[in-house]
C-alpha cells in the first residue's frame, strides 16, 4: 500500500514553554540532544512515509535552516503562514503540496510511540472516511477524553477538565481525506479540532487505540520529562 503525505502542524507560538525555550520555535526544542521535530520525523520515515510537509509559521526560516529539503529519507516541504491560520487553516495552505487522496497529520508539540503504519492499514479497513489515533492516559483532565463505540468509531469529545482519571485522548495523529481538508476556506483561521473533525465524526472517525506511550511538550514540566522519554530504551515504556 502507497503511504500518504504527511503533514506537520508546526507553527506554534511556544507561548507556555518560553520559560524555559526562548530562542527557537516549540517544534524545534532540544529533547535528548537533538530537535524535537526530528523525533517525529524519524517516525514518519520508520513507517516509510517519503514525504512531509511541514505547515511553519512563528521562526519558519529556523525550522527550513536547520532541517533543509530532506531529513533521513523524506522530502521535506515548507508550507509557511504569513500569519496564524490555525491547525485547520494551516492544512487547508498545506494542500498546495499534496497530490494524495488522504492526508497523515501529526501536531509538531506531541510524540505518541504509534505504529503509524499499522494506524493507517486499519483505517483504510475499517470503511470510514478518516481516522484518529488515541493514546492511554493516567488522566485525561488536562486533555479531554474521546468516546468510541464497540466498532471503534468516534462518538464524542469531551472538554478538558470535565473527566478525570485514566482514559483514551486526541494523541494528534490523523488521517483525513484531502478532499475534506480543501472544503475549508483558504486563508481564513480554522481550528482543525473545533471546526473540522466534529463534522468528520457525522460521516465516520474510526478510533485506533494505541498503547504505546504518549508525549506533550507544551508546558515545562512534560518538557522536561521528554529529556528521559527519548532516552535510550525509555520512549516506548514509560
Amino acid at each position: 500500500m502507497k503511504k500518504p503525505c504527511a503533514a506537520i502542524l508546526a507553527g506554534g507560538l511556544g507561548t507556555r514553554l518560553r520559560s524555559v525555550v526562548n530562542d527557537r520555535p516549540k517544534v524545534m526544542a532540544m529533547v535528548a540532544g537533538r530537535p524535537f521535530l526530528t523525533h517525529l520525523l524519524d517516525q514518519l520515515a520508520e513507517s516509510g512515509i517519503q514525504k512531509a510537509v511541514l505547515c511553519t509559521g512563528y521562526m519558519a526560516d529556523t525550522i527550513r535552516q536547520e532541517l533543509g529539503s530532506r531529513y533521513n529519507g523524506l522530502d521535506l516541504v515548507y508550507s509557511v503562514e504569513e500569519e496564524p491560520l490555525g491547525t485547520g487553516g494551516a492544512l487547508r495552505q498545506a494542500c498546495e503540496f499534496i497530490v494524495d487522496e488522504k492526508l497523515l497529520v501529526l501536531n509538531g508539540d506531541s510524540y505518541c510511540h504509534c505504529n503509524l503504519s499499522e494506524f493507517i492499514a486499519r483505517q483504510e479497513a475499517s470503511g470510514f472516511s478518516a481516522g484518529i489515533v488515541l493514546a492511554k492516559v493516567d488522566d485525561v483532565a488536562r486533555f479531554g477524553a474521546v468516546k468510541i463505540d464497540n466498532k471503534f468509531m468516534v462518538e464524542s469529545f469531551i472538554e478538558k477538565g470535565i473527566q478525570t482519571g485514566p482514559g483514551w485522548i486526541n494523541s494528534g495523529i490523523y488521517l483525513l481525506p484531502v478532499s475534506r481538508v480543501r472544503e475549508i476556506v483558504l486563508g481564513r483561521a480554522v481550528s482543525l479540532e473545533r471546526d473540522v473533525i466534529p463534522n468528520i465524526i457525522v460521516d465516520g472517525l474510526y478510533g485506533y487505540q494505541c498503547s504505546g506511550s504518549f508525549i506533550d511538550i507544551g508546558i515545562p514540566d512534560e518538557y522536561q520529562r521528554a529529556q528521559m522519554f527519548f532516552s535510550e530504551g525509555l520512549k516506548g515504556k514509560l
